[in-house]
């Protein structure tokens, strides 16, 4: 028997005369292959009680039959399955009864998803060929596969148009040994030839739509990268080829693709059969990269050291000058822009990390986000096997309120030596550990059980020992990311603790169908008990804690140092708390402990500041200098001014240097005083530029108008209106904000001199014994 293998790239249904059908894509080492799995149904649960009034309801109704099942609801309700022919029909089916005062449950649940994960396929799929028909195989058996090495073909894009977007300028496409650039205005025998450039020369937009398109079919990628590549690239040529009545057929079938937007966003997203559209700005922050600015200039800067050939905010209006006056120079910056988006991924492993999300989660590939799917992907095909279904969203009702994690009061001041003490995963490990589980939940509250066949949580909820899901799918992916750790698979790993630790941010979430504050405070109460008794016990050995956040504890070696080695202490502390814990759960829960504590951090010196205008330590807020894998001191912030975009620049770098200066004993008051002379000058201008994003249409923001706002505002009084979503950069002026591209009024220093610079100063300053206010006063008496 054949079984041949592929890599999931789409998905898809349709309704057809003989039933439902779906439709997949893969990429195989063959080239690619659509399958087609024919005579499908769509399915949907109800009470079994309403099966009577069911027949009444849908009696005119066509292609559905009903079948009594052993699952129950999370009440302990049984069920049957309503089966319909289509998804049409469904649909239709499930409003009748609705209206009948029916509940029906998973009806929203995709058809070729439900096929796929019922059968524990993510992306990898072994299929035995069948019949060929149309260009679609109709497999004989589809299952899981193992992962497999399979080689993607990536294609970069980027288009150029005038800055009204109502005209093509050129299209770039880099990769899979092509470097080319479509460019509308020449002759149509004119064509340049260069060593690492093709440009062909387009007689119209039409004809370069045309070859774009044809370039397409041939090159045949199955992923089409760029940056917003959906949102404008992919967009803006929609629009052209519907301009110039050009099928926009971009489907490996020859289809055009689908456009969804969502409701009051300006956000776009695109399905194209049998390829795959990914977003360099999506994944670089679904990868939890972050960048002051996500712009193509300011990643590639910071990532590759190169930049785009034409930057800053004139880049429209050079852009058009070239297209007018040199052809080749604008091919250049267009496929440079390519280039610079393949490196980027190259470097970050962005495809990588796709490709290794897909797997866990069974998502498609260009998904963003979706912890709540990938969730109930893993999730839905166990319970049914577990005997349930599935709640719908909001069904699950409590008046418990959880709790989020646990902050504890810090101990301002500035310290020598603070170890930082790390709970691995707490939440997932507490999952584990206390078997927590919607499931487990239910079967605890509708058996009789004893007791000690359950576990305690909190809230009154408990556990059932035995038949619980959550545990086993975290446990499989705890194991699955120390492999990936071992074997250096770093994007892997990296995918892995991303969606084991959003499970609680999912069962947390009232987005969320399994959402019951009962299951998610037993996590959270849970993860408080730890953290204190963790304080606890490391102050018996002797030790101050100054801090505590939700998985952390941070450890002030202190007086009880005597001499000893700060990271030997850690350590001990480390080794001695993961014994006490896997002693203290085994003695009081009879379970297993899979909390795993880890020396994560030294201090050589820190600093906890207070909360401005008191005398309590703050929270999520502190400084401080460790030694970092080359042997050097390195400064380490959180939650203060240097790791805010929205503060100016002046107020990071100063931040910067004065904690710098300070940790080291090097001397401030004149550094002091020299920089505040300069600010006053006009030397530091630059640096005092604030940046912000507009978060919603500028004609929303009706009862508020924060700076930014208003400097868009006159932004758009001189033609250059912003977008939602675009980010607004101003200064603050004697005549209020105002916007970088169009300031005429005067800087007010004395501003940033009392709203940037004092707060940072008067932060630490006190601590060293230094006043900042009197130091600018004394400056002020000198001039």
């Amino acid at each position: 028997m054949t079984v041949n293998q592929g890599f999931l790239l789409t998905r898809d249904w349709r309704d057809a005369r003989s039933g439902l059908a779906l439709e997949f894509w893969l990429a195989t080492p063959q080239g690619s292959k659509a399958l087609r799995v024919t005579n499908q149904e769509s399915v949907c649960f109800l009470r079994q009680s309403d099966q009577a009034q069911l027949a009444k309801v849908l009696e005119k109704h066509r292609g559905w039959r009903v079948q009594t099942l052993s699952l129950l609801t999370h009440d302990g309700l049984a069920v049957s399955a309503l089966y319909s022919r289509s998804h049409v029909q469904q649909r239709e089916a499930v409003k009748l009864l609705s209206d009948a005062g029916i509940v029906t449950w998973e009806a929203d649940v995709r058809p070729a998803d439900r096929y796929l994960m019922e059968r524990f396929i993510t992306a990898d799929i072994a299929y035995q060929p069948g019949p060929i028909s149309r260009g679609y195989i109709a497999p004989k058996q589809v299952k899981p596969a193992a992962v497999s090495e399979i080689k993607l073909k990536v294609l970069s894009i980027d288009i150029e148009t005038s800055m009204n977007g109502l005209q093509l300028f050129s299209i770039a496409l880099q990769g899979q040994g092509v470097s080319r650039v479509y460019m509308v205005g020449a002759s149509e025998d004119q064509h340049f030839a260069e060593s690492e450039l093709d440009l062909i020369a387009c007689a119209s937009v039409r004809e370069c739509l045309d070859k774009f398109l044809r370039a397409i079919r041939l090159l045949d990628p199955d992923i089409i990268i760029g940056w917003n590549v959906i949102g404008f690239d992919l967009w803006m040529l929609q629009r052209f080829c519907d301009q110039q009545s050009i099928k926009f057929n971009l489907g490996r079938d020859g289809s055009t693709p689908r456009w969804r937007e969502e409701p009051d966003s300006e956000r776009r997203y695109i399905h194209i059969a049998g390829r795959v559209a990914l977003d360099g700005i999506d994944l670089v922050k679904a990868a939890a990269f972050s960048f002051d600015s996500y712009s193509l200039q300011q990643v590639s800067q910071s990532v590759l050291g190169v930049g785009k050939l034409i930057a800053g905010s004139d880049g429209g209006a050079e852009i058009a000058r070239l297209f007018d006056t040199d052809k080749p120079a604008l091919a250049h910056y267009n496929l440079q822009d390519c280039q610079l988006v393949s490196d980027i991924f190259a470097k970050l492993n962005l495809l990588d990390f796709a490709v290794a999300r897909a797997r866990l989660t069974g998502l498609p590939l260009d998904r963003i986000g979706g912890s709540v799917a990938a969730f109930e992907y893993a999730y839905l095909p166990l319970l049914h096997r577990a005997g349930f279904v599935a709640p719908n969203l909001g069904e699950i009702e409590s008046d418990v309120i959880s709790p989020g994690g646990y902050v504890m009061d810090s101990i301002p001041g500035l310290y020598d030596d603070v170890l930082v003490l790390d709970f691995k995963s707490l939440y997932p490990s507490i999952i584990r550990s206390f078997l927590i589980d919607p499931c487990g939940y239910w079967l605890a509250k509708n058996g009789q059980y004893k007791v000690d066949q359950i576990v305690r949580g909190f809230n009154e909820a408990y556990f059932a020992r035995e038949g619980h899901l959550l545990p086993g799918i975290i446990e499989k992916l705890w194991a699955a990311r120390d492999q990936a750790k071992a074997e250096k698979n770093q994007p892997l790993s990296y995918a892995i603790k991303i969606i084991m630790n959003s499970f609680y941010g999912v069962l947390g979430s009232e987005g969320c169908r399994f959402f019951d504050p009962r299951v998610c405070s037993s996590i959270t109460l849970r993860g408080h008990e730890i953290i204190q008794r963790s304080k606890q016990w490391i102050e018996s050995q002797g030790f101050a804690v100054i801090y505590g956040d939700t998985d952390s504890l941070f450890v002030w070696v202190g007086a009880a140092k005597n001499g000893l080695n700060p990271q030997a202490v850690g350590a001990q502390l480390a080794l001695g708390l993961n014994q006490w814990w896997t002693q203290t759960i085994r003695a009081e829960h009879q379970l297993s402990s899979a909390l795993e504590v880890e020396f994560e951090t030294h201090f050589k010196r820190f600093f906890m500041p207070t909360i401005r205008g008191s005398e309590a330590g703050s929270k999520k807020r502190y400084a401080g200098i460790i030694t970092n894998e080359r042997g050097a001191d390195e400064l380490k912030f959180k939650g203060l001014e240097s790791v805010r975009t929205d503060w100016t620049r002046l107020a990071r770098d100063f931040q910067t240097e004065l904690y710098w200066r300070l940790f080291h004993g090097e001397a401030v008051d004149q550094w002091i005083i020299d920089l505040v002379a300069e600010l006053r000058a006009g030397v530091k201008d630059d640096q005092l530029v604030y940046r912000k994003r507009l978060r919603r249409k500028l004609e929303d923001y009706a009862k508020s108008r924060p700076p930014h706002v208003q400097a868009a505002h006159k932004l758009a009084q001189a033609g250059l209106a912003p977008k939602r979503g675009d980010w607004v950069e101003y200064f603050i002026t004697i005549n209020g904000p105002e916007p970088k591209a169009t300031r005429t009024s005067s800087i007010d220093y004395q501003h940033y001199l009392d709203r940037q610079l004092q707060p940072v100063a008067e932060a630490i300053l006190p601590f060293f014994g230094y006043s900042f206010s009197g130091l600018v006063d004394s400056q002020i008496r000198l001039l």
